[in-house]
């Protein structure tokens, strides 16, 4: 319970990954952090590729970053999905304005990229959206999880572990 008191919003749409949106949900509120779901606005419910639903608790719209600790971006499909709506980019914007938590995973950095917060750092990602991240101005690295500065990124759900362990050790410390 070392995470009460802060508060995360993690991101969802249809054909999101199940695992890297579910395995961090459930591992930050274990440790007490109170987590936000919040969709696109295209529905209240979203089925991940492997078909597992999630129902969203707010729309992006209605989050403010004022009131949050940080951000998850979960992959799958959903990103190329979530990184069209003004909404989600202005929010994550918002968060990166802050210097708040940017955290994402596999296809996830889409959505940073979309939103113009990725130039300058180092990250990682899926090996099928390298290009897309360096055109963007990051560094891309090959490693299971990548912490620079503000934003934590990881490349696949085997990388989970390493992935929450570093969310979990930031919102500790931060």
């Amino acid at each position: 319970m070392d995470l009460k008191g802060r508060k995360i919003v993690v991101l969802a749409e249809e054909a999101f990954e199940d695992l890297e949106l579910w395995y961090p949900v459930l591992r930050l509120r274990e440790e007490g952090c109170e987590v936000t779901i919040a969709g696109s606005g295209s529905s209240d419910t979203y089925t991940g590729k492997h078909g597992v639903p999630v129902k969203v608790d707010r729309n992006s719209g209605e989050i403010s970053a004022d009131d949050y600790d940080g951000i998850i971006v979960p992959g799958g499909w959903a990103p190329d999905r979530l990184r069209r709506y003004d909404t989600v980019k202005n929010l994550v914007r918002r968060f990166a304005e802050q210097k708040k938590l940017l955290a994402t995973i596999c296809h996830g950095p889409w959505v940073f990229i979309s939103a113009g917060v990725v130039k300058g750092y180092t990250m990682t990602c899926v090996e099928a959206i390298v290009d897309d991240l360096v055109n963007a101005g990051a560094v891309y690295v090959d490693r299971e999880v990548v912490v620079d500065r503000n934003m934590i990124t990881s490349r696949r759900p085997p990388d989970l572990p390493a992935f929450m362990r570093e969310i979990i050790n930031y919102l500790k410390t931060h």
